[in-house]
Protein backbone atom coordinates (compact mmCIF):
# COMPACT_ATOMS: atom_id res chain seq x y z
CA UNK A 1 0.00 0.00 0.00
CA UNK A 2 1.38 3.44 -1.04
CA UNK A 3 1.96 6.00 1.67
CA UNK A 4 0.72 9.61 1.00
CA UNK A 5 4.23 10.30 -1.16
CA UNK A 6 3.37 7.24 -3.18
CA UNK A 7 5.81 5.70 -1.97
CA UNK A 8 5.50 1.84 -0.28
CA UNK A 9 4.25 2.42 3.18
CA UNK A 10 6.34 0.33 5.96
CA UNK A 11 4.94 -2.21 7.84
CA UNK A 12 6.30 -2.17 11.79
CA UNK A 13 5.60 -4.54 15.27
CA UNK A 14 6.83 -4.20 18.06
CA UNK A 15 8.21 -7.63 19.71
CA UNK A 16 8.93 -8.71 23.07
CA UNK A 17 12.38 -9.24 22.43
CA UNK A 18 16.36 -8.18 22.36
CA UNK A 19 18.49 -7.28 19.75
CA UNK A 20 22.28 -6.68 19.32
CA UNK A 21 24.25 -5.72 15.96
CA UNK A 22 27.58 -6.97 14.19
CA UNK A 23 29.12 -4.75 11.77
CA UNK A 24 25.96 -2.87 10.49
CA UNK A 25 23.10 -6.60 10.75
CA UNK A 26 21.33 -6.82 13.73
CA UNK A 27 20.52 -10.29 15.75
CA UNK A 28 16.80 -10.42 16.71
CA UNK A 29 16.75 -12.69 20.44
CA UNK A 30 12.97 -13.83 20.91
CA UNK A 31 11.22 -16.15 23.89
CA UNK A 32 9.68 -15.86 26.45
CA UNK A 33 9.95 -13.83 29.47
CA UNK A 34 13.14 -16.07 32.33
CA UNK A 35 14.29 -17.41 28.56
CA UNK A 36 17.75 -15.95 28.57
CA UNK A 37 17.10 -13.07 25.63
CA UNK A 38 18.93 -10.05 27.85
CA UNK A 39 21.64 -12.53 29.19
CA UNK A 40 22.04 -13.80 25.55
CA UNK A 41 22.59 -9.86 24.43
CA UNK A 42 24.68 -9.49 27.11
CA UNK A 43 27.12 -11.86 26.00
CA UNK A 44 27.04 -11.18 22.50
CA UNK A 45 27.99 -7.44 23.81
CA UNK A 46 31.18 -9.00 25.83
CA UNK A 47 31.75 -10.18 22.15
CA UNK A 48 31.41 -6.77 20.56
CA UNK A 49 27.94 -6.27 20.04
CA UNK A 50 26.12 -2.92 20.16
CA UNK A 51 22.56 -2.97 21.91
CA UNK A 52 20.14 -1.94 19.65
CA UNK A 53 17.16 -3.00 21.98
CA UNK A 54 16.44 -4.68 25.31
CA UNK A 55 13.04 -6.21 25.85
CA UNK A 56 11.04 -4.38 23.25
CA UNK A 57 12.33 -3.84 19.82
CA UNK A 58 10.64 -2.67 16.64
CA UNK A 59 10.72 -4.36 13.81
CA UNK A 60 9.92 -2.34 10.81
CA UNK A 61 9.89 -4.06 6.65
CA UNK A 62 10.88 -1.35 4.42
CA UNK A 63 10.96 -1.87 0.83
CA UNK A 64 13.84 -4.13 0.94
CA UNK A 65 14.80 -5.51 4.57
CA UNK A 66 13.25 -5.94 8.19
CA UNK A 67 15.10 -3.28 10.31
CA UNK A 68 15.29 -3.68 14.56
CA UNK A 69 15.27 -0.52 16.49
CA UNK A 70 14.84 0.74 20.06
CA UNK A 71 11.95 2.57 21.37
CA UNK A 72 12.79 5.80 22.51
CA UNK A 73 12.28 5.55 25.97
CA UNK A 74 14.47 2.64 26.22
CA UNK A 75 17.01 3.20 23.95
CA UNK A 76 21.10 2.52 25.64
CA UNK A 77 19.68 0.82 28.67
CA UNK A 78 19.41 -3.33 29.26
CA UNK A 79 18.10 -5.04 32.23
CA UNK A 80 20.81 -7.06 34.63
CA UNK A 81 18.40 -9.40 36.55
CA UNK A 82 19.25 -8.58 40.08
CA UNK A 83 21.42 -5.40 39.14
CA UNK A 84 18.84 -3.21 37.64
CA UNK A 85 18.79 -1.20 34.59
CA UNK A 86 22.47 -0.80 32.78
CA UNK A 87 23.56 1.97 30.53
CA UNK A 88 24.78 0.38 27.03
CA UNK A 89 25.98 2.33 24.17
CA UNK A 90 23.16 2.05 21.27
CA UNK A 91 23.04 0.82 17.83
CA UNK A 92 21.17 2.69 15.48
CA UNK A 93 18.22 0.96 14.06
CA UNK A 94 19.87 -2.28 11.98
CA UNK A 95 19.25 -4.53 9.13
CA UNK A 96 18.13 -8.00 10.47
CA UNK A 97 20.43 -10.86 9.66
CA UNK A 98 19.72 -13.71 11.63
CA UNK A 99 16.83 -14.53 14.44
CA UNK A 100 17.57 -16.56 17.90
CA UNK A 101 14.84 -18.52 18.82
CA UNK A 102 15.34 -19.09 22.69
CA UNK A 103 11.34 -20.72 23.04
CA UNK A 104 12.90 -23.79 20.69
CA UNK A 105 15.98 -25.95 22.00
CA UNK A 106 17.75 -27.59 19.03
CA UNK A 107 18.75 -30.84 19.43
CA UNK A 108 20.82 -31.96 16.64
CA UNK A 109 24.52 -31.20 16.25
CA UNK A 110 24.26 -30.48 12.77
CA UNK A 111 21.05 -29.03 12.47
CA UNK A 112 19.36 -28.25 8.83
CA UNK A 113 19.22 -24.50 7.86
CA UNK A 114 16.68 -22.86 9.57
CA UNK A 115 14.09 -20.09 8.89
CA UNK A 116 11.63 -18.16 10.29
CA UNK A 117 9.25 -15.60 8.91
CA UNK A 118 8.65 -12.13 10.51
CA UNK A 119 6.52 -9.44 8.75
CA UNK A 120 6.20 -11.75 5.63
CA UNK A 121 10.07 -12.15 5.30
CA UNK A 122 12.12 -14.82 5.60
CA UNK A 123 15.17 -14.94 8.21
CA UNK A 124 17.84 -17.53 9.00
CA UNK A 125 16.87 -18.52 12.76
CA UNK A 126 18.84 -20.54 15.07
CA UNK A 127 17.31 -22.22 18.04
CA UNK A 128 18.94 -22.70 21.59
CA UNK A 129 21.52 -24.32 22.18
CA UNK A 130 22.60 -25.30 25.47
CA UNK A 131 26.46 -24.80 25.57
CA UNK A 132 28.42 -22.08 26.81
CA UNK A 133 29.87 -21.28 23.18
CA UNK A 134 26.40 -20.24 21.75
CA UNK A 135 27.16 -16.91 21.99
CA UNK A 136 30.70 -17.17 20.50
CA UNK A 137 29.02 -19.27 17.72
CA UNK A 138 26.51 -16.97 16.85
CA UNK A 139 29.07 -14.35 16.94
CA UNK A 140 30.80 -16.05 13.90
CA UNK A 141 27.69 -16.96 12.51
CA UNK A 142 27.08 -13.44 12.18
CA UNK A 143 30.87 -12.23 10.66
CA UNK A 144 31.61 -14.85 8.22
CA UNK A 145 27.77 -16.87 7.76
CA UNK A 146 27.72 -20.72 8.22
CA UNK A 147 28.41 -23.37 5.16
CA UNK A 148 25.77 -25.69 4.19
Amino acid sequence: MPDETGGAAEEAEILHASAVAFEGKACLILGPSGSGKSTLAFELIALGASLVADDRVILTATATELVASSPGPILGMIEARGVGLLASEPAPPTPLGLVIDLSRTETERLPPERHTTLLGRSLPCLHKVASPVFAVAIRQYMRLGRRA
